[in-house]
This record gives structure tokens, sequence and C-alpha cells, in this order.
């Protein structure tokens, strides 16, 4: 099972070093979710996310998934882009991970097979987003995971703790 880490929408004072901490503990991959914030120039802010990058190794920044800025993937020579609402495909000619976010059982099976991993949320209650309540019964996700809908390439996201990886290996997810 990957371990893989989404980081605070925020910058915040020692993330480099955060994230290098992940990946010494064992995390496989770290998506750098960063949305543009409406209150800072673009440019303003994609300064911030280069200056991220470059406290990090290349062989960290190989383990980094990019949200919002793919120009960032051929620039740091990163390991993938994540498609969202603001990025709806990737640059033509590209190799690197594809990854996407799914909110229900229905877009899982309609996009896992195009993409290394989806994620599926929320699994659980959402640990930073108050009020962002479980979509899923327990039930549910097993039904999803005999039906093959829940494989390896779904990824758990949303109130993940330590102490759930092992529901989280039964059900059969990837991560």
């Amino acid at each position: 099972m990957r371990l893989i880490a989404i980081t605070k929408p925020d910058f915040y004072d020692g993330e480099a070093a955060f994230i290098k901490r992940l990946f010494e503990s064992g995390f496989d991959i770290v998506h750098l979710r960063k949305p543009y914030c409406r209150d800072v120039a673009r440019c303003v802010h994609i300064d911030c996310i280069c200056n991220l990058l470059n406290e990090l190794s290349s062989e960290e920044r190989s383990r980094i998934v990019v949200h919002d800025y793919p120009e960032l993937y051929y620039e740091f020579s990163l390991k993938g882009i994540h498609i969202n609402k603001n990025i709806v495909k990737y640059p033509e000619g590209y190799q690197g991970s594809k990854t996407r976010s799914c909110h229900s059982l229905e877009e899982v099976k309609l996009y896992k097979d195009d993409f290394d991993y989806v994620f599926l949320s929320p699994i659980f209650d959402s640990i930073s987003k108050q009020g962002y309540k479980s979509a899923f019964t327990e039930e549910v996700l097993r039904d999803a995971s005999r039906e093959g809908i829940i494989d390896e390439r779904v990824v758990a996201l949303g109130g993940v703790t330590y102490d759930r990886i092992s529901l989280l290996k039964d059900l059969g997810f990837g991560g």
C-alpha cells in the first residue's frame, strides 16, 4: 500500500523540512496542492511554490505530484500532474504520473483505468475541513471492493489516520 500525503493549501515556515521528513518516514509520494489564492498575485504565488521546490533535492522532487501548476512538472522534473477543475488535461506529449480526484464510485469506475491512481474522498470525516463528512459507509466500501471498483489504483482520502490504514488495506485500497 502506497503512503501518499497532500500538502496544506497554505504555505508555512518549515514546510520543505516537513516534506523531507514525510519521505524519510516512509511516504512514497507528496501531492503539492497550493491552489491559487485570489488575494495573492499568481506570479507571487508561483514564486513561493518554486522556492519550496528549490529547497528539496532532485530525488525528493521526483516524488512530488503538482496540482494547479503543470508548468512546474517540466521545470523541476516532478513525478506528475494532478488533474482537477483548474487543470483538465495533460500537456501534449506528457509522460509523467497521471492522477485525479473522484468523489463518487461512479467517477472511480469512469476514470481509474486512465490514471495511475485516483483519490476517492471523503472516506472518513475530514480532519482538515470542518463539517466535511464521510460520503461512504463501510458496507458500501466493502461492496465496491468486492465488485472490483476499489483496488490498487484507488487511494483513500479524507480523515485517513494511521489507525485506519489496516481497514483501508482490508477494503482493498492501493493507498
